[in-house]
């Protein structure tokens, strides 16, 4: 793993070699947390898939868009404008719901989105209101895989079948997977309540959902 400045003040974290596609990782809510998904990006690398770990921050005045689309123009610049993976955690997941829906107005080539305990309930960091309102009714319909973790107490699993339901209903092919995973280890971290923040979590039992999570990346990155 190394670092990198991916915007002025901006940084990201490189695991593995650029491949295509590469996956671009974006972390939840609390700002420039993207050493907390540390442990997933580890295992996901471990497929040979390049990963692009970028701190994002949604506090922001504008919500977090310029940081996301920075990363996103530097993901693209780093594999050579091949297709990416966009896989998002929480909020970050609404995030990369909103990439893949407006992809062909943002000239983005999204092979396939991931969203890890997707808070859809939440506004799209992207357009600031709901996620599916704007979408682009004639765009390509860019596949969705929603994994949701049963013993998740923080974003209802609720909000994930409801948007596959939407998704559906519009003709995008999703697929919702369900693991034995909380809001945390579903993208290897856990919550120190101390701290108040996510972090990363080298435990046994979170490793193992998390390199379980890494496998369902994976398969959709090889296929893509």
């Amino acid at each position: 793993m190394h670092t990198v400045e991916y915007a002025p003040g901006r940084h990201a974290d490189l695991f593995g070699e650029p491949s295509r596609p590469s996956v671009l990782l974006w972390h939840g809510t609390q700002t420039d947390s993207r050493a907390a998904v540390r442990v997933l990006a580890e295992a996901i690398a471990e497929h040979g898939i390049g990963v692009i770990a970028a701190d994002w921050d949604s506090h922001a005045a504008d919500g977090g868009r310029t940081d996301l689309l920075d990363s996103v123009r530097f993901a693209l610049q780093k594999t050579a404008g091949a297709d990416l993976v966009v896989v998002g955690w929480s909020l970050g997941g609404v995030a990369a719901a909103g990439l893949a829906l407006r992809a062909q107005d943002l000239d983005v080539p999204v092979a396939h989105t991931v969203c890890l305990g997707g808070a859809f309930m939440a506004n799209d960091p992207l357009s600031g209101g709901p996620v599916l309102d704007g979408m682009s009714y004639s765009a390509p319909r860019i596949p969705f895989t929603l994994l949701i973790g049963d013993a998740d107490d923080v974003v209802p699993a609720s909000a994930s079948t409801e948007f596959a339901a939407a998704l559906l209903e519009e003709g995008w092919p999703v697929e919702v997977v369900e693991l034995a995973a909380d809001h945390g280890s579903i993208a290897g971290a856990r919550y120190d309540a101390a701290a108040d923040r996510y972090e990363a979590d080298d435990d046994p039992a979170t490793l193992a959902v998390a390199r379980a999570v890494a496998t369902h990346i994976a398969a959709v990155a090889q296929n893509a």
